[in-house]
């Protein structure tokens, strides 16, 4: 599968998505950095079918409301160290990758994944 991690998620959790098989890759490797607007990480993420994986919840709202971007890894885990973040990803990894067949939208949060069904 193919991600892009948004600027307030850290690179190390690219890095652990590449290291579990996937095509990922950060927004502050595009060419305006973090400076990037949530519409060119969508265009992009659309463009290349990836899943955009933030926090933000305005990707939240733009794929609510109109679908985009396509799919979305929405972590509502709060503030936690990255080793923490990581071990959560890593031990829904596999749940993930499967709840995307059912789902274009999924939220990661404190007590698992939560799956909303496509429009």
């Amino acid at each position: 599968m193919k991600f892009i991690v948004d600027a307030q998620l850290p690179r190390i959790l690219q890095a652990r998505l590449n290291a579990l098989g996937h095509d990922a890759m950060h927004v502050k490797d595009l060419p305006r950095s973090g400076d990037s607007s949530d519409s060119e990480i969508t265009a992009l993420a659309d463009a290349e079918d990836r899943g955009v994986v933030t926090k933000d919840s305005d990707f939240r709202h733009t794929h609510e409301t109109g679908g985009h971007p396509k799919r979305l890894l929405y972590v509502t885990l709060g503030n936690l160290r990255n080793r923490d973040l990581l071990a959560h990803v890593s031990a829904h990894h596999t749940a993930i990758i499967a709840a995307f067949d059912e789902a274009d939208f999924i939220e990661l949060g404190d007590t698992g994944l939560t799956l909303h069904p496509r429009r």
